[in-house]
C-alpha cells in the first residue's frame, strides 16, 4: 500500500515494455520469414536497445512515470499513449532515413507495430490493475454499499472518489435518476435506477441503506420536499459539502471538504440561494465604519463576517459576552488579515459606556442585535427583558442620534407580532421607540439618522434554538421533547437572514418594518422525526417523542404581520415593508421612560401591566400574567 517512487514505476514501465517487445517479435516471427529481410537489418539486440532508448526518451518527456499508480486517470492513459506513439513514430523515421541512405531496414516495422500496441495494453493493464487492486483492499470487503442520486459530473465524480478514497468506506453500486431516459444507460460503469417504489424494494432485498445526494442534485431539488421519501424508507441520507466550486470560500467549513457527511437538517430546511444587490451594499457599506451590538451572538458575529465582503474601514464588536467576543476576535484576525476590527467590552444598558464607544469612534452605520431572546427565562424575568431589549436599544438609538449615525439598523423578531410573551412585547416596544423617534427627526430634518428594523423568524442553528437541542437529546438516547404536536414555526439560515438584513439596511428611507419571506412554516414535531431518522434511528421505536406542554409564553404559531397591518413589495422579493400602526414619541417616550424606570424597581406585575399599556395586542398565554389581560 505504500507509494512506489517515480523511478520505481519508470523501471517497472521499461520492463514491460521489454516483454512487449519481445513478444512483438515472437508473434513476428510466426507471421514473417525474417531471412527474406535482407541481410542489412539490425541484430535482434541491437533493435531492442533502440527501441528501449526511444521509449525511455518519450517516458522522460511525457513524465508518465510521475503519477501514482493506484490513482491513474485519463490523463495518465493519455501520456502513455502519446510516449507510445512517439516511440513508434520516431523508430519509423529513423527506419525510413536509413533505408533512403542505405536501401535497408534496421528495424522489422512488423516488430515495432506489434510493439505499440502490446506496450500500450500492458503499461494500460498496470495501472488499472493496481488502481482496482488498491480500491478493493481499502475499502475492503464489507463496506456499506450505496447508490449515488445525481448522474451528472458531480455525482460521476463522487463515485470516483469513493473508488479511490481509502478513508471513505463506501462501495457505489448504482446511480439514481428522475430522468427514466437515463436508466437505459450506464454511467462510469455502474447502472442507473429510477427512483419510484421498485428501487427501495430492490434496496431492500440487496441490504442497501445508504444514498448520496451530489450537490448539484441539491441544487436542483426542493430538499425539504424530494428527499423526504428516502427518510420515510429508513434511508441513511449522505452528501459531500462543497464538492462543486463555490464563490463564497469564507463561510467554508474547512473540515467537512471532501468528506461524505449524513446530510444535516439543515441542508433539508434551507431554501434557494437569495440574489441581493451586491453592487448597493458596496456603495452603503465601503471605506465605513460600522458598529454591530451583539457582535458576539449567532446573527451580530455572521452580520461581522459577511459585512466584510465590502470592505469597511473599521467593524467595531461591541458585546458584553467576554469569551465569544474573544474567539470571535481570534477568528477575524485569521479570517480577514487585512480587515481592521476593534473588539469592545460595553452592555447596551449603560448608557455612559455606550456614550464614550460612540464619541471615540463615531460610527457610520448601526447594526443592533444585542438582545435577550429566550422566551421562557424572560417569563421569569420581565425587568431584565425591558433593560436589555428596551432601555438599550433606547440608549443605543439615543446615541446614533446624538453622534450622526446615517443608518441605524435594528433586528427584531417576528414573536413581536401579536405578542404572547415578554420577549415579544419587549421587542415590539423597542420597534416603536426607534419608529416614532425617527417619525419625529424627520418631520424636522429630513437628512437626520434612518432608522430601520427588520423582522424575522427561527434561525437554524442559532445558540439555544431547538436544532441543537433535539441534536443533544437523540445523541443522549433521547427522549426528544415537544412542546405541542401541532406547533409549528419559521425557519431561516443565519447567512440567509444576514444577507437580508444588510439589503434591508440599504432599501429603507426610514421609520420601515421591513419583514423577510420565511417560506413555508416547518411542524416541530416532523422536524423533530425527521432529525431522529436522520440519525439512523426509527422515531417512537429507539427514540421517544415526549410532548411537555406549551412553555409559558409561548403560542403555536408565530406571525410576521399583525392582522390589522399589510405589506409593501420592494425590489427584492425576500424583503416587504410592513405597514404598521404609527405611535407619537412625544406620547410614547413618556410611557417608555416609566416602563424603564418601573423594571429598574424589580417589580415584575407592574412591569407587565405598563407593557400591556404601551402594546394592547400583547395578550399573554400559559403565563402567570394572563389575570393582567
Amino acid at each position: 500500500m505504500q507509494y512506489l517512487p517515480p523511478w520505481g514505476v519508470l523501471m517497472l514501465d521499461m520492463l514491460l515494455c521489454t516483454i512487449a517487445f519481445w513478444l512483438s517479435v515472437w508473434i513476428g516471427s510466426g507471421i514473417f520469414d525474417y531471412q527474406s529481410i535482407g541481410r542489412a537489418v539490425l541484430p535482434l539486440g541491437y533493435q531492442y536497445l533502440l527501441v528501449m532508448t526511444l521509449q525511455f526518451l518519450a517516458f522522460w518527456a511525457f513524465h508518465s512515470y510521475m503519477g501514482i499508480l493506484r490513482y491513474s486517470t485519463f490523463v495518465d492513459t493519455v501520456k502513455i499513449l502519446l510516449a507510445n506513439t512517439i516511440t513508434g513514430l520516431l523508430a519509423v523515421l529513423f527506419n525510413l532515413s536509413v533505408q533512403y541512405l542505405t536501401g535497408s531496414h534496421p528495424l522489422l516495422n512488423t516488430v515495432l507495430a506489434f510493439y505499440v500496441l502490446l506496450a500500450f495494453v500492458l503499461l494500460f493493464c498496470l495501472r488499472v490493475g493496481v488502481k482496482t487492486i488498491s480500491e478493493w483492499v481499502q475499502r475492503g470487503a464489507g463496506s456499506p454499499r450505496v447508490l449515488i442520486y445525481g448522474t451528472k459530473y458531480a455525482g460521476v465524480a463522487i463515485a470516483d472518489m469513493l473508488r479511490s478514497a481509502g478513508n471513505i468506506p463506501y462501495r457505489p453500486v448504482a446511480f439514481i435518476s428522475d430522468n427514466p431516459k437515463r436508466t437505459s444507460y450506464e454511467v462510469a460503469g455502474l447502472p442507473v435506477k429510477m427512483l419510484n417504489d421498485k428501487l427501495f424494494d430492490w434496496m431492500e432485498t440487496r441490504g442497501i441503506k445508504h444514498v448520496i445526494v451530489s450537490p448539484l442534485k441539491m441544487k436542483e431539488i426542493n430538499p425539504a420536499k424530494d428527499l423526504q421519501v428516502f427518510i420515510d424508507h429508513n434511508i441513511c441520507i449522505l452528501t459531500t459539502p462543497y464538492f462543486t466550486p463555490v464563490e463564497d470560500t469564507e463561510h467554508i467549513d474547512a473540515q467537512r471538504i471532501g468528506r461524505i457527511d449524513a446530510i444535516r437538517i439543515e441542508d433539508l430546511l434551507e431554501r434557494p440561494e437569495i440574489n441581493i444587490n451586491t453592487d448597493n451594499l458596496q456603495q452603503h457599506l465601503h471605506d465605513k465604519v460600522l458598529l454591530i451590538s451583539g457582535a458576539a451572538g449567532s446573527i451580530g458575529s455572521e452580520l461581522v463576517r459577511q459585512v466584510q465582503l465590502y470592505r469597511p474601514r473599521v467593524t467595531i464588536l461591541l458585546d458584553i459576552a467576554e469569551s465569544p467576543l474573544h474567539d470571535l476576535s481570534l477568528e477575524l484576525k485569521t479570517k480577514y488579515p487585512d480587515a481592521r476590527f476593534i473588539a469592545v467590552i460595553a452592555d447596551v444598558r449603560n448608557r455612559e459606556r455606550l456614550e464614550q464607544v460612540f464619541r471615540e469612534m463615531r460610527p457610520d452605520i448601526v447594526y443592533h442585535a444585542a438582545a435577550y431572546k429566550h422566551v421562557p427565562l424572560m417569563e421569569d424575568y420581565p425587568n431584565e427583558a425591558i433593560l436589555a431589549n428596551v432601555l438599550g436599544t433606547k440608549n443605543m438609538a439615543d446615541l446614533a442620534v446624538k453622534y450622526g449615525v446615517q443608518r441605524f439598523v435594528m433586528i427584531s423578531t417576528d414573536k413581536a407580532v401579536n405578542p404572547t410573551n415578554i420577549m415579544g412585547a419587549s421587542k415590539r416596544i423597542a420597534e416603536i421607540y426607534v419608529q416614532s423617534l425617527f417619525r419625529k427627526l424627520y418631520a424636522k430634518d429630513p437628512d437626520c439618522t434612518k432608522f430601520i428594523t427588520t423582522r424575522f423568524g427561527n434561525v437554524l442553528g442559532s445558540n439555544g434554538s431547538v436544532i441543537p437541542y433535539f441534536r443533544k437529546q437523540i445523541a443522549a438516547g433521547g427522549p426528544v421533547t415537544v412542546t405541542h404536536p401541532d406547533i409549528i414555526r419559521y425557519f431561516m439560515t443565519i447567512p440567509e437572514a444576514c444577507c437580508l438584513v444588510m439589503e434591508a439596511g440599504t432599501l429603507g428611507k426610514g421609520g420601515e418594518i421591513f419583514v423577510f419571506d420565511m417560506g413555508r412554516p416547518v411542524k416541530i414535531l416532523d422536524l423533530a422525526r425527521n432529525m431522529i431518522r436522520l440519525a439512523g434511528y426509527q422515531p417512537e421505536v429507539d427514540i421517544p417523542i415526549v410532548f411537555t406542554g406549551l412553555r409559558p409564553g409561548e403560542k403555536l404559531y408565530e406571525e410576521l404581520l399583525n392582522q390589522k397591518e399589510s405589506t409593501l413589495p420592494t425590489e427584492n422579493s425576500k424583503i416587504m415593508i410592513a405597514r404598521v400602526r404609527e405611535f407619537d414619541f412625544d406620547e410614547v417616550s413618556g410611557q417608555i421612560d416609566t416602563l424603564i424606570a418601573t423594571g429598574r424597581q424589580d417589580k415584575p406585575f407592574l412591569t407587565v401591566k405598563q407593557m400591556k399599556q404601551l402594546v394592547p395586542e400583547f395578550i399573554s398565554k400559559n403565563s402567570i400574567y394572563e389575570q393582567l389581560d
